[in-house]
């Protein structure tokens, strides 16, 4: 049988970067995927940004924008050709719920916490905007954060780890595993063919599949009460040359990004509700109206359903409760006393990802 110090379910960003960081510690490291290739869950279907999260300010999550704001910098620095900083422009209309004092104050707080200094954009730049209407618009601001592509930088984090020596098994279910105090037997299969591996620490990171794959673990574990939140984006023709732009939805005021992407505009994202498979999650027809409605309303020319080139849904693991947009996007780690060795890694940002890879190694003495 063959062993391991640390066996990780998931090779989504958090998976790849914990069985990074656990491999360049010297520890024999399985991850074991249920695709063919890594991210092809929520970490291929994200906003593709690497941000602090200005909008988590409104919430009071100042720890969670500082720590993203630190990791944006080391990602900056350590992935210069997969993360670059873009210009993000946030407009202020008559009836824009905050205000214009509003913005530049969260904007203020924002640098304080580790961003870069922001502007207030003069009317004359206003038309060039990439047709961003001016009817009714009261301020422009500019600040900074950096985009990325989720999945190639997902796939950079785990051939990383592979030059570490670690061990990835891809088209592999993980099926149980029985756990004592000192070790776990994991039983994954692949094409059909059972397999067990003896490891000292397991970590679950299944992403929206976490809960189910707790369920295999004995003995029981009592899962946490999450949510799983839809977050569809669209793709429409054409590129806006000056950047992101950050909207507030006119239907509920949520936030809405538009952005280049790959000689596009991708718009996004969407918060419903998400019961059933992980892996049927799909844009809704109300959710792309949802989007469209956003864009026609701040920008020209409008766009109809017929001008969707693409879209894509991905699942947000949220604590249970309330109104999505003001939960805590925080990683929540998961441990309990009668299962040590056994680790659940719950939501968590892209940006971070490092971050909770390291409270995990540290969290299991690794």
């Amino acid at each position: 049988m063959t062993r391991y110090d640390l066996v990780v379910v998931g090779a989504g960003i958090h998976g790849a970067a914990i069985a990074r960081e656990a491999a360049a510690r010297g520890h024999r490291v399985l991850v074991v995927e249920q695709f063919a290739q890594a991210a092809l869950g929520t970490s291929s279907k994200s906003s593709k940004l690497i941000h602090g999260g200005l909008r988590y300010l409104e919430s009071g999550q100042f720890r969670l924008v500082r720590e993203c704001l630190h990791e944006r910098r080391r990602l900056l620095r350590e992935q210069p050709d997969l993360v670059r900083l873009v210009p993000f422009h946030i407009p202020v209309y008559a009836q824009t719920r905050r205000s214009a004092w509003l913005i530049a104050t969260g904007l203020g707080i924002y640098t304080l916490l580790g961003g870069k200094r922001f502007r207030r954009l003069p009317r004359h730049e206003w038309s060039r905007l990439d047709g961003l209407k001016t009817a009714g618009l009261k301020a422009v601001f500019r600040y900074w954060d950096a985009q990325t592509d989720d999945r190639l930088l997902t796939q950079r984090v785990l051939t990383q780890a592979q030059l570490e020596g670690v061990d990835v098994r891809y088209n592999t279910t993980f099926d149980n595993a029985r756990c004592e105090q000192q070790q776990c037997l994991v039983t994954c299969s692949n094409a059909g063919t059972s397999t067990t591996f003896e490891a000292k620490l397991l970590v679950n990171a299944a992403g929206p599949w976490a809960n189910l794959a707790l369920s295999k673990i004995t003995p029981a574990a009592t899962p946490l009460d999450v949510e799983l939140v839809q977050g569809t984006h669209i793709v429409v023709p054409g590129t806006p040359a000056r950047g992101v732009y950050y909207l507030e939805a006119p239907s509920d005021g949520r936030a809405v990004f538009v952005m280049p992407w790959k000689g596009h505009t991708l718009i996004g994202t969407t918060e419903t509700p998400y019961r059933g498979d992980p892996a049927a999650a799909a844009p809704q027809e109300t959710e792309i109206g949802y989007l469209l409605d956003t864009w026609n309303h701040y920008f020209e020319p409008a766009l109809q359903r017929l001008a969707v080139l693409d879209s894509f849904a991905g699942l947000r693991v949220l604590p249970s409760g309330g109104n999505p947009f003001e939960r805590s996007r925080d990683t929540r780690l998961h441990r309990e006393p009668a299962l040590p060795g056994v680790l659940t890694v719950y939501g968590g940002k892209l940006t971070s990802h490092r971050h909770t890879a390291e409270r995990v190694i540290a969290m299991l003495g690794l």
